[in-house]
């Protein structure tokens, strides 16, 4: 019901920045949080930031003081801003909406955006 197309990622070099964009359509009125996941090669996919409906933001420990999730709830779009890139960060980087009351337990995922970190 939810659909998530994602864009943004590319080829960067260490120490330089990338904006992740994700946007919602359909039933996004039912969206409790929003968030950015990646994984790795041989890696399990990971939370890398998420922002719930009234505001409250997760970081994994990794990415704090570098990236920045956002929201746009007009818009029904929600960011990632990544600056000084690792090369650690290299990922398939997911979008995720996950449910609110209505419907807890649905969880719908964006296609992937790839992020390579490489001079």
């Amino acid at each position: 019901q939810v659909q998530l197309v994602e864009s943004g990622g590319g080829l960067v070099p260490p120490g330089g920045s990338l904006r992740l964009s994700c946007a919602a359509s359909g039933s996004i009125f039912s969206i409790y949080a929003m968030g950015w996941y990646r994984q790795g090669p041989g890696k399990q996919r990971e939370l890398v930031a998420s922002e719930t409906s009234f505001g409250k933001q997760t970081y994994a420990d990794s990415v704090k003081g570098r990236f920045t999730i956002t929201r746009d709830n007009v818009n029904n779009m929600v960011y990632l801003e990544m600056n000084s890139l690792k090369h650690k960060d290299t990922a398939v980087y997911y979008c995720r909406a996950d449910g609110d009351q209505r419907e807890p337990d649905v969880v719908t995922w964006g296609q992937g955006t790839q992020v390579t970190v490489s001079s």
